[in-house]
């Protein structure tokens, strides 16, 4: 980018007679959603194993529970890098375009997943083996941090403006189909022999990750730039410093879009707290359980695009507040369901709480955040808003583990900590703009006053 590019006072919006070429929505949605399943297979496996296998491999000689509470703790570790990554990558990707994060991010979440199934174990050469480990893990972070808002940004950039809820929901469709890929490839490997499990077993979902990252390498080179980025560059109003725009005129926005991501702690206490206390505590099955998270997320793939599609009739807020107050009903339920060792209760509440309800706040919040942000600042504000939010959200199976006691059994408490972590994101939520009317170029721009005149004109017809 050239240093003729400058910050502006106020998020440039197309003179009139301007227009924005049409963009490919089909193909940016195809190109997010396979890396995002990449990302988040790579990023739930990590989870599944830290829930069932990490303590006992990489953490042998603290106690059983300890060695749970610091393999869940490497797993919160990964999104320590994000507020870090998406400071970096969202100024790349606002300077430079989305296209160069999207390829980048594909290439460095790949290669840190294949290493993590190349470690050595604590056994064979003690503390290197766990520092190793967190150092993947960090790496996983760093390019997580910026796969999500570029995804969003490139297809929500290249959807027409009644379909954007719809086009870019299929980010997130592709995280659950990862978190469902992740889940599956899990169930033969759980059911090894506890010895090939510890052994070779824990490694195949790890390198199997280099087959997906080569597929989306090739789709994502081939995607062309979003039109309105474009149309930025040919205007010079590409932002010299994004960040210093970004914080100026969208702070509140940011800090908004970081309170309502903390309801991505649903899907962590869903997918890694709630698998560890069903195993560990209540000693329920490995495979029953992690038939729950493949029945739940199954059902999420289909859920996901209709709550989008409502959204985009009749906007972003009610959909994102009813998912996340279901969701602070649900976890009460979907926990004591686990309590009671009942799978019955367990698919059922299960499958509801992440499947149908949650599907409602994940499937629109790639729209709904990424509206509140220009052109100039949009891949800066979601990645830094939604990695801060994550942050939480990555540690909150840590912060469950510690309410749950010693015994590891206070599933009340967890349930009522992550319900306070839903009211905040509906409270969030509650306070934004309605933005699924407003034209792509219009978007993060302040709502243009109504002329006195016409005010007057108003008021005597």
């Amino acid at each position: 980018m050239t240093e003729e590019h400058h910050v502006t006072a106020e998020p440039a919006v197309p003179t009139a007679g301007a227009t924005v070429p049409e963009g490919k929505p089909r193909k940016a949605a195809l190109a997010a959603w396979i890396g995002s399943a990449l990302e988040y297979y790579d990023f739930f496996i990590y989870g599944t194993a830290a829930a069932l296998v990490f303590g006992k491999i990489f953490f042998p000689t603290s106690a059983p529970a300890t060695g749970t509470l610091l393999a869940l703790a490497t797993f919160g570790v990964g999104y320590l890098a994000r507020p870090v990554g998406a400071f970096i990558l969202g100024h790349v990707g606002d300077k430079f375009g989305r296209k160069r994060i999207l390829v980048f991010t594909l290439l460095l979440m790949g290669i840190s997943t294949f290493l993590v199934g190349c470690l050595p174990t604590y056994n064979q050469v003690g503390a290197a083996a766990p520092a190793l480990l967190v150092a993947l893990r960090l790496l996983q972070g760093l390019s997580a941090a910026g796969e999500q808002a570029s995804a969003n940004s490139m297809t929500l950039e290249h959807s027409p403006q009644n379909r954007r809820g719809y086009y870019t929901s299929f980010t997130l469709n592709g995280t659950q189909a990862g978190q469902l890929l992740a889940t599956a490839v899990f169930l033969p490997i759980a059911a090894l022999p506890k010895d090939a499990l510890l052994s070779w077993g824990w490694r195949v979902p790890f390198w199997l990750s280099a087959v997906v990252a080569v597929v989306g390498m090739v789709i994502r080179r081939t995607l062309e730039e979003t039109p309105v980025f474009q149309q930025a560059v040919a205007s010079n109003t590409v932002a010299k410093l994004p960040l210093a725009v970004l914080f100026r005129d969208h702070w509140a926005d940011v800090l908004r879009v970081v309170a309502a991501a903390i309801i991505a702690s649903v899907s962590t206490i869903f997918t890694v707290y709630a698998l560890s206390y069903a195993v560990n505590t209540v000693e329920l099955q490995k495979s029953t359980m992690l038939w729950v998270g493949v029945a739940a997320n199954a059902v999420a793939l289909l859920a996901i695009p209709l709550w989008a599609s409502l959204s985009d009739r009749i906007g972003r807020k009610p959909v994102f507040i009813t998912g996340a107050a279901g969701c602070a009903v649900l976890i009460f339920a979907y926990l004591w369901s686990i309590s009671t060792g009942s799978y019955a209760l367990i698919f059922v509440f299960g499958v509801l709480m992440l499947g149908v309800v949650y599907s409602a706040s994940n499937g629109i919040w790639p729209s709904f955040y990424g509206e509140m942000f220009s052109t100039q600042v949009r891949l800066s504000g979601m990645a830094i808003g939604t990695q801060i939010g994550f942050a939480i959200g990555g540690f909150s199976p840590t912060i469950a583990t510690a309410l749950a006691g010693p015994r590891g059994d206070n599933w009340l408490g967890v349930a009522i900590f992550t319900a306070a972590l839903c009211a905040i994101a509906a409270v969030a939520a509650a306070t934004a703009r309605e933005t699924h009317k407003v034209p792509t170029e219009e978007l993060g721009t302040k709502p243009a006053a109504v002329p006195p005149v016409a005010v007057a004109a108003t008021a005597e017809a």
